[in-house]
This record gives C-alpha cells, sequence and structure tokens, in this order.
C-alpha cells in the first residue's frame, strides 16, 4: 500500500477510537479505490467523476469521500499536508425510510418459526422477541451473554458499535419468556459450561450472523414473504412501533444506542408516512370530491 500512515492510520480507527471490524474493513476498502484515483494524478476534486465511472452510488461516494475526509485528517495531525477538506463535500444522498417490521408481519414469523422440537422451537421464539423487544442489531445479539441479564433490575447490558454499552429495559413479558428460555430451554440446548451466550445454535455454539439470516429465511419463506425478512427491520420495526406509541425521541435514540439524535429523528418520518395513509384510508373529508 502506498499511502502514508496507512498502518498508524488503521490502528487508531481499531484500537484507539473503537472502530468494529466490519467499519475498518469499510474504510480500508475506500482508500484502495483512492489509492487508484491517486494514479492517474488528478485534483482531489476528479474523485467525484472517479467515483461515478466506477458505478458507485451517491450514497457509497458519500461513504468514500467520509472515509477519505477521516483519514486525511489524520494525515494532517501527524504533519502531512493534505487536500483542502472544504474541496471534498460528501453529494447529496436521499434519506430512504426504513423499512420497518409491522406486528402483524412478526406474528407470522412467530408461527413460522414453530418447529416439532419443543426446545429449538423456544430458542426460534427467543430470537425473534429479543430482536422486537431489544431493537437490537444482529451482531448485538449474537454476542449477548448470560452476564448481560440482570433478573432483579430487568434489563439486558447490549454491547454495540465502538464496544459502547448500553442497558435496555425488558418488558414484564419478555422478562418471564426470558427467565424461562434461561431456566428450562437453554440448558437443554448446550452441555457446554464455557459456552456463555444466551442464544444457541444447532450445534451447541453461540450462533453466528449467518445463523441468524439462514432461519430468518427460512422462516420468512414457510411464513409466506416474497423475500427473506432482514433482521433490521426488526430494529427498525421497535423503534417506530414505540414512536408511534407515544415515546420520546431521546429515549428511543438511548435504546437503539444511536450515537446522535439525527439519526434516530428518521422515524419521525415513517411515523408521519403512516399517520398520512391511516388519514387518507379513514378520514371521511379523504373521500370527499372537490365541488
Amino acid at each position: 500500500m502506498a499511502l502514508r500512515y496507512w498502518t498508524e492510520f488503521f490502528d487508531d480507527l481499531q484500537n484507539v477510537r473503537g472502530r468494529t471490524r466490519n467499519t475498518v474493513m469499510a474504510y480500508r476498502r475506500d482508500l484502495e479505490l483512492y489509492e487508484e484515483f491517486e494514479v492517474l494524478k488528478k485534483e482531489i476534486t476528479g474523485i467525484y467523476e472517479f467515483l461515478k465511472n466506477k458505478g458507485l452510488s451517491p450514497r457509497s461516494q458519500a461513504r468514500v469521500v467520509s472515509s477519505l475526509r477521516t483519514y486525511f485528517k489524520f494525515c494532517e495531525i501527524q504533519g502531512l499536508k493534505v487536500p483542502r477538506l472544504d474541496q471534498l463535500r460528501s453529494p447529496k444522498v436521499k434519506v430512504a425510510l426504513p423499512k420497518a417490521l409491522s406486528v402483524a408481519d412478526f406474528q407470522k414469523l412467530y408461527e413460522a418459526c414453530q418447529v416439532e422440537d419443543v426446545y429449538k422451537c423456544a430458542r426460534n421464539q427467543m430470537t425473534l422477541l429479543l430482536l422486537f423487544g431489544l431493537g437490537c442489531r444482529v451482531s448485538e445479539l449474537i454476542g449477548l451473554n448470560l452476564q448481560d441479564f440482570n433478573e432483579f433490575d430487568q434489563w439486558l447490558r447490549v454491547l454495540g458499535k465502538g464496544n459502547k454499552e448500553r442497558l435496555v429495559p425488558l418488558t414484564d413479558s419478555l422478562l418471564v419468556e426470558l427467565k424461562d428460555y434461561l431456566y428450562k430451554i437453554r440448558p437443554q440446548l448446550t452441555k457446554d459450561s464455557s459456552n456463555h451466550s444466551i442464544l444457541i445454535n444447532d450445534r451447541g455454539k453461540r450462533p453466528s450472523r449467518v445463523d441468524i439470516w439462514r432461519w430468518m429465511a427460512a422462516w420468512s419463506q414457510k411464513a409466506g414473504f416474497d423475500e427473506p425478512i432482514s433482521p433490521h427491520k426488526f430494529r427498525h420495526g421497535c423503534a417506530t412501533a414505540l414512536l408511534e406509541s407515544g415515546a420520546d425521541l431521546r429515549s428511543i435514540q438511548m435504546l437503539l444506542g444511536h450515537s446522535s439524535i439525527q439519526t434516530t429523528q428518521i422515524y419521525t418520518s415513517v411515523a408521519t408516512a403512516h399517520l398520512e395513509k391511516e388519514v387518507d384510508a379513514h378520514h371521511p373529508l379523504s373521500k370527499k370530491k372537490s365541488i
């Protein structure tokens, strides 16, 4: 790699800033694109045309530009002369509303995940309950350990992006379901005392991301969905349901572990869109003909 401070930059990302492996790999891919662009000896503003010719969408272009700005700022601190950052502006990206899982679709999946083996059936149901009840990411779900559960105070400790911990409160019904699973079901799924994972896969080990996606694909097909339900839809569904029920944005931000309230605010658009549909469908004036 020809870029300056390549090793130092990624060491800083991972060990100082605490970025996840997936995030670090995304930075690596972005900087490899920049290295390819640098060979052309063009002004930095030519990066936009370069990325467009590479077939990158505006969202992907914005990510690359953001990665470059982070890298250049790091190099500048090291005393290296870098391109003017005001020449690197992220392209405008249309924010797509998150696709949230509805309560009705959750119920379909909950029924579809049932199998003859009572222990695996309970494990499947607990997987869905945790995804929808905690609003957690897949990586956070498979990382849940027995010691993260506080039965007395009724919460689960979730380890999010950048190794940031947050305590997620459990509803009374989810608490009962989780206790029943941990005391009666989990011991039948694994005898490995060194395995502290709350969820257990079919091999008696901690489930992987692939396990969760594979389960979700099978249950989605059985439930009659045209395509597999993404685990992330549970996170969006949890947030949207809370907002529509009157929860404030700050509480939802804390629940989801968003570093910025702006990330959480997108759910207000989802709720507003839902409200508009409801009004249009049910309000008597929506069907009134113009005079």
